[in-house]
Order: C-alpha cells, then structure tokens, then sequence
C-alpha cells in the first residue's frame, strides 16, 4: 500500500481536533465540578443535599434547630396559618423578653417538643425539650403531653402529662430547666397529681392570679373509662413544685351537647375582673373537636358555660379541600409586643383528619378580642392576616 502523503496526515489530524471541541461545546465553567458556580458535592443544584428538598440523604429533617418551618405567605407584613405545620399538638406559647417559646405534646422523636419564634409566626425546627423520663414514667415515646411552662424563683418549671407505669394512668408530673428552651429536668418518684378513681389527671394549666398567687388547674381523665370530666384547681408553692390546699372542683362538667364525652384543656385568663375558663371538647382527632368557655366572677368559681359556644370550631364543610382547618383545639393564650392578645391552638387539615389517616396537628394562631364582655376568635383563619 503506498504511503498517505503529509498533507493527508495534516488533514486528518485537524478533523479531530475539531470533532472534539464540537463535542465538549455546550459545556460552561459553572457545570464543571469544583468551579465557583458549581453545587459542592452530594448536593443537589439548590444546596440541598441529595435527596428530597431540604432534607438529608436519608430523608430526615436538617439538623439546625434555627432553620424555619413556616411559612408565613400572603405578601409582605402578613402571614398564613398553620403558622408551624409539623404535627404539634397541644401546644403553650411563653413568650420570656423578645422570644416566644412553644412547647407541644411529644411525638415518636421527643418526649417534648419546643420550638422558638421572635415574632409568633417564623417558627424555628421542634426540637427535644425534656431528653430523660424519671423511672415512673415509661420509656417508649407518645405518653408525655400537653406541656405548659411558668417562671418562677425555681427556674423555667414545666407542667405536663405523663404515664404513671404502676397505675396505668395518665397523670400529672413537673420538670424544671435554667432556660425556658430546656433542658427540663423531671427527678421525681412519683406524679405531682393523679386522680385514680377519676381515671387519673391530665392537661396542667398553672396560673397566677392577680395578687401574686400562683395555681394550677387540671382536668381528670375520665372519659378514658366512662367517668365524666371535670375541672380542678390547687393552690401551688411560689417555686410552682407544688401544691397544698383544699381540691377545688370549679363545676364545670362535658353536659353539653358538643362537648359530648370530653372537656379537657384548661386555660384560665382574667380579663376587666372576670375569670374566663377556656376549655376544648369533643374526641381530639374528630373535626367536631372545638373550643368554648365558662365565666365566673371569683376565682373558685363556680364557672358557668356561655351559651354561645363553641366559640372556635370546625368552618369548612365535609369534602373541603387540603389548606383549611379541622377540629381546632387545646389553646393557650399570647400577649404580643403591642398588647394584643392571640390564640395558639392546634388544628387537623380539613382533608387529613386523625393519626390513623397520617393526619397532623399543626399550629395555628388568631387574634382574641373582648366584645361587651365576650371573647371573640376570628378563626380558623386559612386567608392571609397581618404578622403581630
């Protein structure tokens, strides 16, 4: 075979050259890896890592607990409820300086829940609130509830609902922390409170009435056993550890209609001399779950219902789409920087209702006013509002 001639050799070797830079054409400097605009490895092109937005590569949450979880929505200055949607039910806001601190019944990760906000709606990541049960307590999660905080000289003291293991029953305990975003710690031997023949005690709401005395109210469980339910109060110690005192039944009873088998959720306010005793009814995880209220001029009592109630309940009609409320419930009330006052309560999406259907609790907030006497919640409130 003769030889190729130079000239060919030439040709050939320009045919390549340019056959590759064709090839490597549509490449820039930002999608080469280690370049400034390129994502750092095992991250997705938003920063995220690998795997779905904003979550882990096993799926999990991010770590920090300042990250955001709400999303106010609704433009500038407004803001869109659930103002924390994660399943966190019963939930207490304590607001100490310019932060707000929620605390919400446990799930299959925390024993307590609590997360952080400096304005009621950015709300940061739950995270654990009280990390050890004392040995009365069982050690499985899912049993500890409904947590409200107070300051006292003792510290940051915790109320809350917890499993007596001996006794089978839900019933009162108290932890303790320097700082109210915990840790709490619980180093009793026994429960604070536990109503046996009532079917044991839940739902803790301490209050401190307007001559510096402090209280606290609860409910006894009954309706876990056919008893019916009924408000109680005690006088507490200034360190709010505990009680001593006559029991005061406040005569308060589920005989309404609405409130069917159960009141339960106890939160006492004093407004212009007269004591409102908020309270939810109903089965917790039915859209028929609401809130209502008794009144009473002295502390003691006795309450008497309002005829008006529920004053907080389920708007949307059955079949509604996702994004509304269902079954809102287990309050507690909030002061803002302004003076105003704000309802904090949990809610169902009106299209997921219930554990069993993987429905969750999340937090929602509306304003409380006082009109001739009567609190008034605009809510629940799905549209946009302004931020408090």
């Amino acid at each position: 075979m003769t030889p190729p001639r130079p000239t060919r050799w030439l040709a050939l070797l320009l045919s390549i050259v340019l056959a590759a830079a064709a090839c490597g054409g549509g490449e820039s400097d930002t999608g080469r890896p280690g370049s400034p605009g390129s994502p750092a490895p095992g991250t997705s092109p938003g920063g995220s890592p690998v795997g779905s937005p904003g979550r882990s590569p096993d799926g999990s949450p991010p770590a920090s607990p300042e990250s955001p979880d709400a999303s106010p929505g609704g433009g500038e200055g407004t803001f869109q409820n659930p103002v924390l949607e994660r399943n966190f039910a019963d939930p207490f806001v304590l607001r100490v300086g310019d932060t707000y601190y929620a605390y919400a019944t446990g799930n299959l990760t925390f024993n307590i829940q609590v997360s952080t906000s400096e304005n009621l709606v950015d709300w940061s990541l739950p995270r654990e609130a009280l990390p050890r049960l004392p040995r009365w307590q069982p050690s499985a999660k899912g049993l500890t509830w409904a947590p409200e905080v107070i300051e006292t000289s003792a510290g940051f003291v915790m109320h809350y609902t917890a499993r007596d293991v001996q006794a089978g029953r839900q019933c009162l305990a108290v932890a303790v922390a320097e700082e109210p975003s915990g840790p709490f710690v619980d180093e009793s031997d026994g429960p604070l409170v536990c109503q046996l023949d009532l079917g044991g005690s839940i739902d803790s709401n301490p209050f401190v009435d307007e001559d510096g005395t402090p209280w606290l109210l609860w409910k006894n469980d009954g309706n876990c056993c056919g008893i019916p339910t009924r408000f109680y109060m005690q006088e507490m110690s200034e360190d709010g550890l505990t009680l001593s005192g006559a029991v005061h039944d406040l005569g308060v009873q589920n005989d309404r209609p609405w409130e069917r088998d159960v009141i339960e959720a106890p939160t006492l306010w004093l407004h212009d001399g007269t004591y409102y005793l908020f309270y939810s009814a109903n089965g917790y995880n039915t859209r028929n779950y609401a809130v209502g209220y008794a009144t009473s001029d002295t502390l003691l009592g006795p309450y008497t219902d309002a005829p008006e109630n529920p004053i907080l309940a389920t708007r949307a009609p059955v079949g509604s789409p996702a994004g509304d409320a269902a079954g809102p419930g287990h309050q507690s009330i909030v002061e803002d920087d302004d003076g105003d006052l704000w309802f904090a309560y949990h809610a169902w999406d009106v299209a997921l209702v219930g554990d069993q259907l993987g429905g969750k609790r999340s937090l929602w907030l509306d304003p409380l006013e006082f009109r001739d006497g009567k609190p008034i919640v605009d809510g629940p409130n799905p549209d946009p509002q302004p931020v408090p």
